[in-house]
């Protein structure tokens, strides 16, 4: 068995390959790069899933990066545990094939209850205060203290909202060459998700000035740690899992139906939450795909025919067609809406922002029901954003319950999403390996990872 390192680059695609990637630009010159035939939804966690198990969502049941759990009537997005996806995973499939085979998996998601070596994951401290502390889950127990102790906190806050930035990147390939080095995995799979967050702030236009810093930065991380492996007698595979799409119109596709009276709404504390147990229909928004479900089946056709007219949807699928897109799965909703590739499902149901709920203006990725980008922006209206947080922080450590309520409730402010397929091969997802004899196609599907990377360690 040949060790290999498998790095996910979120949001890199061909056309982000140049002068601003100098180190990812000559790891493909050196070896070879293809496109990469993504899976529809083309999200993270639906993604993942194939690339981990070679099977489409209809068959690993990933349908997005959340959904509605039927038996519970709850929508939940970001679930973390591996029983969640189905079919055989890739180091189960390795360890078939030689039982000293062993798998290192640095935060690709459905971490926990998996059955891989080694793992980590982000996992925050929830108090019973209210506060919110960064850490991580980690296989073995003992592991997170080390990665502590060596690195610091997981930086949590510079993962997602809007103060990310490269460290929690860098960490995680600090923390991924640490594993490798006193662990000596033979697959190592590492999850990059820095690039991502200003291709959906600016759009994936590389001329933007943060976009250029955001590859460069990407760059110097992947390229040390494609570096560290390479000098240790890896194999390196580099993916990405979809490319990001320019969009300038959000769809209220709840509002929608909010105002159809399918949607229905229950106040509490004088604001307004989604009750799917009540609404006859409601959509869970992620990025450029919605899952409709409807309560009623007569109610379908006229559920359909309403959205297809919504502007910025391109399709609506019922079960007659969602097997043409993979995702005819119970989970996923009985209409499966894509947006136009301008456009982007918003969560919002409200129709006035007064009513929003408390949780809608803070960065509150579980709570909410459909996925929300605008939690990478502050809110312009704050005058002082810095001071502001500063206040509330303060007000938290001296023992006071306060809402860290500084995220605009404007999708006008998001310039880039995913989900729907690229139209250009340039624009969408690739793989680049530092063997060219392991690409022997002129594409490679997300279905077919899984045996590429298995390929790359026992050929």
């Amino acid at each position: 068995m040949k060790p290999l390192l498998a790095i996910i680059v979120v949001g890199l695609t061909p056309r982000h390959l140049g002068v601003h990637t100098p180190r990812l630009s000559a790891f493909a010159r050196d070896g070879a790069m293809l496109p990469l035939q993504t899976v529809t939804p083309a999200v993270t966690c639906s993604v993942q899933a194939s690339f981990m198990t070679g099977l489409l969502p209809r068959d690993h049941g990933i349908v997005g990066n959340g959904w509605l759990f039927r038996d519970q009537m709850e929508i939940m997005f970001w679930r973390q545990s591996n029983r969640l996806v189905g079919g055989e995973k890739i180091w189960e499939a390795g360890k078939r094939r030689d039982p000293a085979f062993t798998c290192a998996n640095m935060f690709w998601w459905y971490n926990m209850a998996s059955s891989h070596d080694i793992g980590a994951t982000p996992r925050p401290i929830y108090k019973a205060d209210g506060r919110k502390l960064p850490d991580c889950y980690t296989v073995p127990a003992e592991l997170r203290n080390r990665l502590t102790d060596r690195l610091g906190p997981f930086p949590l806050f510079q993962f997602w909202g809007p103060a990310t930035t490269i460290a929690s990147t860098r960490w995680i390939a600090e923390a991924t060459r640490l594993v490798m080095a006193e662990s000596d995995p033979t697959l190592t799979l590492a999850y990059l998700p820095h690039l991502d967050y200003d291709l959906q702030r600016f759009g994936p236009d590389d001329a933007h000035p943060a976009v250029q810093k955001s590859l460069a930065d990407i760059d110097a991380v992947a390229g040390g740690l494609i570096d560290a492996a390479q000098a240790s007698g890896r194999s390196v595979v580099v993916l990405s899992e979809y490319g990001i799409t320019k969009v300038d119109r959000p769809v209220h596709i709840n509002r929608r139906l909010r105002e159809a009276g399918l949607l229905c709404v229950r106040e509490e504390d004088g604001g307004e939450l989604l009750d799917p147990t009540v609404s006859k229909a409601f959509a869970v928004a992620d990025h450029q795909i919605a899952h409709v479900y409807v309560a009623d089946p007569q109610l379908l056709p006229a559920v359909k025919a309403m959205l297809e007219s919504l502007p910025g949807v391109e399709r609506v699928y019922d079960a007659a067609d969602k097997h043409e897109i993979g995702v005819d799965h119970p989970r996923a909703g009985e209409l499966v809406a894509i947006a136009e590739a301008g456009s982007w499902f918003t969560y919002y149901y409200w129709a006035d922002d007064r009513r929003a709920p408390d949780f809608a203006r803070t960065v509150e990725i579980h709570r909410k029901p459909g996925y929300d980008p605008v939690e990478l922006f502050l809110d312009p209206a704050i005058a002082a954003p810095k001071l502001a947080i500063g206040k509330r922080l303060a007000l938290r450590k001296l023992g006071f319950r306060t809402l860290m309520d500084v995220i605009p409730l404007d999708a006008s402010l998001v310039r880039g999403s995913h989900g729907r397929l690229n139209e250009r091969s340039e624009d969408g997802p690739l793989v680049i390996v530092d063997r060219p004899e392991l690409l022997r196609a002129k594409a490679l599907a997300a279905t077919d990872v899984k045996s590429l990377l298995l390929d790359a360690v026992f050929s």
